[in-house]
């Protein structure tokens, strides 16, 4: 039986990577310090989930895992796919604001960029990155060339980012994609996902022979690879999916009830909608 690389050897130490994920953090909490210092304070929630987003991509990038997905096992690539492409950009998405990010907006071609994080550009573009880094061709030569693989990984953690901007909102989507929409938006997307991982764990033969060795790895055929591979990915997308919708349901809830209170103390429907999607109806409320 034939034995993947060591977890004590097998770290991956490229410094384009690390120099990467550490200028991101020097950047975000420098400009974290700098809002303190002015009297706007980032949360302290904010300031610890962008952190665990860096700790995901060390994850998935520095430790082991980046090695035993270089042709050793399709499940270990996988997930750094899903870390990459989905929970580091959404921890990193949650511990950005509009304040943190207005030195990045000053650059106007950065604010042109901005329409990419429309939901209806976001979807069709983390969709259509989500099938094509995974077909066969792509798949296998992103993992035989590193600086395609780089480059996927870039699409991906890209691609996830952008998909998240206009749930989370560090920057304001447009007017009519409320709550109601988010949560359709979410669900459209846990589907899209599970179709791709239902064709990993039904198929019949795997679909990268870089993953079919003489001898079994770690007892794990190539097909059982595939079929863990793709489990993986539908439990994790399910996780991602109930958490999501939980705490849109809760926020749609919360919205419903303070913009009503507010109306029926005179405030202006729209100005009322308005503060209570961007967490200003509490103090519009208070200031009544």
């Amino acid at each position: 039986m034939a034995q993947g690389p060591s977890l004590l050897t097998s770290w991956t130490f490229d410094p384009l990577v690390i120099v990467g994920i550490a200028l991101l953090g020097i950047l975000y909490y420098r400009r974290v310090r700098t809002l303190a210092r002015r009297g706007a304070p980032v949360d302290g929630w904010r300031r610890g989930v962008f952190g665990l987003g860096l700790a995901l991509l060390v994850v998935a990038l520095v430790s082991p895992l980046h090695e035993f997905g270089e042709k050793q096992f399709l499940f270990a690539h996988m997930a750094q796919h899903v870390i990459v492409g989905d929970l580091a950009p959404l921890a990193i998405v949650a511990g950005l604001t509009g304040p943190v990010l207005r030195p990045l907006l000053r650059f106007h071609w950065v604010n042109r960029l901005r329409i990419l994080a429309h939901p209806l550009v976001a979807f069709p573009l983390w969709a259509i990155n989500l099938y094509v880094w995974h077909l066969p061709v792509l798949y296998q030569a992103a993992v035989r060339h590193d600086a395609l693989h780089g480059f996927e990984h870039a699409c991906f953690f890209a691609a996830g980012a952008l998909f998240w901007m206009p749930v989370l909102e560090p920057l304001p989507a447009p007017g009519w994609f409320g709550t109601g929409w988010k949560l359709l938006y979410v669900v459209a997307a846990r589907l899209t996902g599970t179709v791709l991982a239902s064709i990993f764990i039904w198929s019949s033969h795997p679909f990268y022979s870089i993953y079919e060795h003489g001898v079994a790895r770690w007892g794990i055929s190539a097909s059982a690879d595939q079929g863990i591979a793709g489990s993986l990915m539908m439990i994790v997308d399910s996780v991602v999916t109930i958490l999501a919708i939980a705490w849109l349901f809760l926020k749609l809830a919360g919205e419903s009830e303070l913009r009503q209170q507010l109306i029926e103390e005179g405030v202006d429907p729209t100005v009322a909608s308005r503060a209570v999607r961007y967490g200003r109806g509490e103090e519009l409320a208070r200031s009544r």
